[in-house]
């Protein structure tokens, strides 16, 4: 027990930075990049004239651009989200119970109130976020608030983001930093040793264009331009609810092109959690199988005046049965009205408004009031219908009430006429084994063909029961239900003796709507290798209904096994490593009955020990912590609230634009920014090696082989738009050929792009490059005269030739690199070397010569040198020998070993135009002799409440008996489910029910050997 001397106020913090820790914490966050540390040890040194070669300024402006474009893009991502809601005073009496903690399936403390103490445990408890229903007030005490809610317990902390190349990127920078201490001195005279490290620290600045500031400006700007496409994605836009993608934040958009790992919440993320009643069997008959080729009207219930309009089904049959009223049918019908936990209310004569447990039972009551048995209204010890226009009022004698071990629930109801009767519904295997000996074939056979179209069956049964029997069986059941010791085993007993010799009256089939697009979506993920896993709260029959209905699951998996752990921390001691090692041989896991912070460490797990990059997406506030885990975190946009999309890197509304967004923005951006690295690297170690080979020539003085200005301009103006023309619009295919070859995704996976295997390669092209650069202009330049006799062999001449070869072969290697070239691409490239003369051609002129002598002191030497035959010779000739090995390693690298991109662009130019869209497949029949699993509730059944009365607030309203007066109505399930409606559109808002009692993995695997 705790007792708190100060309250904690009831806001809530989502962000990183306020107001005062914004710029101390961003600036510790961006000097964790460590070029951003290396780039400001380099003006310190740059400030000390005697080792600077180059102006200071040339490394101040770009860092503090890129440190303040990146804050200020931080500050847009960091999306402040907090509620206050005041905490008034309780001076009457005093809470006493447990600290903050993440359970939320127990809670335990006492209220002590006007001297009298009260027990509290979780059944008196709101959990934050729920939503208050059938009351109109009452009185409440809060006892936890703001970041002590158990909800909040249950969300991660707010963690910076880096992505995989950013780490890499931190890597490369320490290994390729320590280049520039292998440098060679020497020098002569008393101050030989003081010369030779000041000429050391001139190298240092020299030879840091390796990796150049400009290089984080670069990768900012691209991952801003792709987020763009992201938000500006009309493919990706949901018209229903106006909602667009959006990319919550910039830094982690090529990180998408890597994911290996998907985990997904299931309701309202991969459904739409709406039921609706599809398919029915009674007495061995088939109610609406309507053949394919045949186009029926809905059936007309106007002959009932309480129907609820938006409900709808085909089969004329069915209704013809109980207007005929065959004894099985209204049977069936009635049990669908009496056996179950809903409440109706009834403001208004004819307004009926149905509150479920789940939508599963709201959706089988709404389909009885349909055809003729309206639920009116319940009492504890009464339940009110309307058979076929006649009010009858039923005594409600018990209700044995679901679990997740009976699997069923049942009612024993007395009927007007003083009969009693055993209605019961349930998971079909459970139902059959309580059946009498003969029961109908006919049901079996129509409830695998149910099951066989992922629909949710349930099997119904009754018997009429002894009254003598019923009184001796109600005096032991009142015994044990006021047993102090074992008393849910003596009530188990109890229900297992009666609910037996049951007659079977039929099966429902229910469709739980899954979100348009999902199967196809998951078998597209699939294919690309993807490996995805169902987090869910949900009991497992549930998700793995729904895990065959989206293509998760298949019927030639082989279930491997189920664990159960009373807390996280038995699984974690127990299995961990051996549930990790073999769930990652599987090709489809579902965890069910997890918590929030269960979720969260499922995630942690795979992150911890796979080494891989993950995604988490969900759309509820028990999702939160998921998406802040993994490395990505998705938010669907739906009916659960803004919590989940404010916590996550990337939003939209329906699960199907994943696929878009990793197989086509994902990959793009991953092929795009490993070509910008590959490049940028090969043109600035061609840059800076040129100056090694240079240094050899000029006895280590620490001069430099290009002109200032050019160094200057090199990456700023010269190869700055070119590089990010190509990153930001270059394609290897469009997104027609990604989506039919989902494999293009796999070398994502392997860092087949970009890695350090790919660095060193780029090191060796470019040291190759920097040899040619180097001796082939020294070589053509020594000497040699000009066809006047006069001698071009000077170091400026040898200066601009050298760097118009440098800009020519990486220009040509851009066009190389580049895969698809549109207008802007060769405006940047051609723009580029037109800049390159334009501004060569004026800083060497007279005129610049004679306004700044001492920085512009190339006077002449452009239309000297760049007049003569034999230096455009040399340029051709080193822009052959430096890209002649490049093409000849393609074209036999396609030749003998191609990978999966180049088979893929292969088939593009062979059909010389967008390919038509994939033939449409027809659905196909399962036949399985698999049950799907009914979905009661996450929790125990409302029993105990409906018979306790508590949730009666007032006497209903007055009613005729018949089917005189015709209302609004209207249905609204409480708990974890969004809501039923006929039509597919919800008509409230979900309400966060998290409750899990245990752990459960559900776990499938494709190859037999295993």
């Amino acid at each position: 027990n705790s007792k708190r001397k100060k309250t904690n106020t009831n806001a809530i913090k989502t962000s990183k930075y306020n107001l005062f820790t914004f710029l101390p914490l961003n600036l510790f966050e961006q000097f964790q990049r460590i070029a951003n540390a290396y780039f400001l040890f380099l003006l310190v040194l740059q400030v000390i004239p005697q080792i600077s070669s180059l102006s200071w300024f040339t490394t101040v402006v770009p860092l503090v651009l890129v440190l303040s474009v990146t804050a200020a893009k931080d500050a847009t991502d960091d999306i402040v989200s907090s509620c206050l809601q005041c905490l008034h005073s309780f001076p009457q009496g005093e809470v006493r119970c447990e600290p903050p903690n993440n359970r939320l399936d127990r809670f335990t403390g006492t209220l002590t109130y006007t001297g009298q103490k009260y027990a509290l445990d979780n059944e008196k408890i709101l959990l934050r976020g729920c939503t208050l229903r059938n009351t109109e007030w009452c009185f409440g005490l809060v006892v936890f608030g703001g970041p002590e809610t158990k909800l909040m317990q249950n969300c991660g902390k707010s963690t910076f983001k880096r992505t995989s190349i950013d780490r890499l990127m931190n890597v490369l920078v320490l290994c390729v930093s320590p280049l520039h201490y292998l440098s060679v001195f020497s020098d002569d005279g008393n101050s030989a040793a003081f010369s030779a490290f000041l000429t050391f620290w001139s190298y240092v600045i020299i030879l840091n264009t390796v990796v150049p500031i400009s290089l984080y400006v670069s990768v900012e700007i691209i991952r801003l331009g792709n987020s763009f496409y992201i938000d500006w994605d009309r493919k990706m836009y949901y018209a229903r609810s106006d909602t667009p993608a959006e990319a919550r934040t910039t830094t982690l958009n090529e990180e998408l092109g890597q994911i290996k790992y998907i985990f997904s919440d299931k309701t309202g993320t991969l459904t739409q959690n709406i039921m609706t009643f599809n398919k029915c069997s009674i007495n061995g008959k088939c109610y609406g199988k309507i053949p394919s080729h045949i186009c029926l009207s809905s059936v007309d219930f106007s002959f009932n005046p309480l129907a609820d309009p938006r409900f709808v089904f085909h089969d004329h049959s069915l209704v013809e049965a109980v207007k005929l009223e065959t004894p099985e049918v209204h049977t069936f019908f009635r049990l669908l009205a009496l056996c179950h936990t809903v409440m109706a209310e009834e403001k208004k004569e004819g307004e009926l408004f149905y509150q479920a447990q789940s939508p599963d039972e709201g959706a089988l009551v709404t389909a009885a009031r349909n055809f003729g048995f309206v639920f009116r209204s319940r009492t504890p010890d009464s339940v009110s219908i309307v058979e076929m226009g006649q009010q009858r009022s039923y005594e409600l004698l018990a209700i044995l009430d679901f679990n997740n071990v009976r699997k069923r629930m049942s009612v024993i109801v007395r009927s007007p006429e003083g009969k009693l009767s055993l209605y019961c519904k349930g998971a079909d295997t459970i139902v059959y084994e309580r059946l009498h000996h003969i029961y109908c074939k006919y049901v079996h056979a129509d409830l695998q063909e149910f099951a066989g179209e992922g629909l949710r069956t349930l099997a119904l049964a009754y018997k009429d029961l002894d009254e003598d029997y019923f009184t001796q069986w109600k005096q032991r059941h009142h015994e044990a239900s006021t047993a102090l010791d074992d008393r849910e085993s003596k009530l188990d007993q109890l229900y297992e003796e009666i609910e037996n010799d049951l007659l079977l009256l039929g099966a429902t089939a229910i469709e739980d709507k899954l979100q348009d697009g999902v199967p196809q979506t998951i078998e597209q993920l699939a294919k690309a290798d993807i490996k995805i896993w169902v987090l869910t709260g949900d009991k497992q029959e549930t998700a793995e209904n729904i895990g065959y209905a989206c293509n998760l699951l298949r019927e030639e998996m082989n279930e491997v096994f189920i664990i159960s752990g009373n807390s996280p921390e038995d699984v974690q001691r127990s299995v961990e490593l051996e549930f990790l090692r073999t769930a990652c041989m599987c090709k489809s896991v579902i965890c069910c009955r997890v918590t929030p912070l269960q979720k969260a460490q499922v995630v942690e797990l795979v992150k911890k020990y796979k080494q891989v990059v993950t995604l988490a997406i969900g759309d509820g506030a028990n999702d939160v912590s998921m998406i802040k885990a993994a490395h990505i975190g998705v938010g669907i946009s739906g009916q659960e609230g803004m919590q989940a999309v404010l916590s996550s890197d990337y939003s939209f509304a329906q699960f199907c634009f994943l696929q878009r967004l990793l197989l086509v923005h994902g990959r793009w951006s991953y092929l795009r920014m490993c070509k910008f690295l590959r490049y940028f690297f090969y043109k600035n170690f061609t840059f800076t090696f040129v100056h090694f080979w240079y240094a050899f020539f000029c006895g280590f003085s620490a001069q430099t082989v290009y002109d200032q200005w050019f160094i200057t301009l090199y990456n700023l103006v010269y190869t700055a738009l070119p590089v990010l023309g190509m990153s930001l619009f270059d394609q290897d295919v469009n997104d027609v050929w990604s989506f039919q070859h989902p494999q293009l995704y796999i070398p994502g996976h392997l860092n087949l792009y970009f890695s350090k295997k790919a660095f060193f390669k780029c090191a060796l092209h470019s040291c190759y490059s920097s040899l040619v650069l180097f001796f082939i202009p020294y070589a053509a330049m020594q000497d040699t005269v000009r066809g006047d006799g006069k001698d071009v062999a000077d170091y400026q001449s040898f200066a601009l030739l050298t760097q118009t070869c440098l800009l020519f072969a990486v220009s040509i290697q851009l066009g190389l690199e580049m895969s698809y070239w549109t207008a802007v691409n060769t405006i940047f490239v051609l723009g580029s070397l037109v800049m390159y003369f334009a501004v060569t051609f004026t800083m060497y002129s007279n005129g610049m010569f004679l306004m700044l002598p001492s920085a512009f002191p190339f006077i002449g030497t452009a239309r000297n040198s760049l007049n003569q035959p034999n230096i455009w010779l040399t340029i051709l000739l080193t822009s052959l020998l430096c890209v002649l090995p490049v093409v000849t390693f393609r074209f036999l690298l396609i030749q003998l070993c191609p990978t999966i991109n180049d088979k893929v662009m292969f088939k593009v130019r062979q059909a010389k135009a967008t390919p038509p869209p994939p033939p449409r497949r027809a659905r196909i029949r399962r036949t399985s002799s698999r049950r799907s699993g009914y979905a009661f509730s996450h929790a125990q059944g409302y029993g105990d409440l409906v018979t306790s009365g508590r949730f009666l607030r007032r006497p209903a309203v007055s009613r005729s008996s018949g089917f005189a007066h015709t209302g609004r109505t209207g249905f609204s399930p409480m708990g974890r489910s969004a809501g039923y409606s006929p039509t597919g559109r919800p008509q409230n808002a979900r309400v966060s029910d998290v409750e899990a009692t245990s752990l459960q993995m559900y776990r499938t695997i494709t190859d037999p050997a295993l």
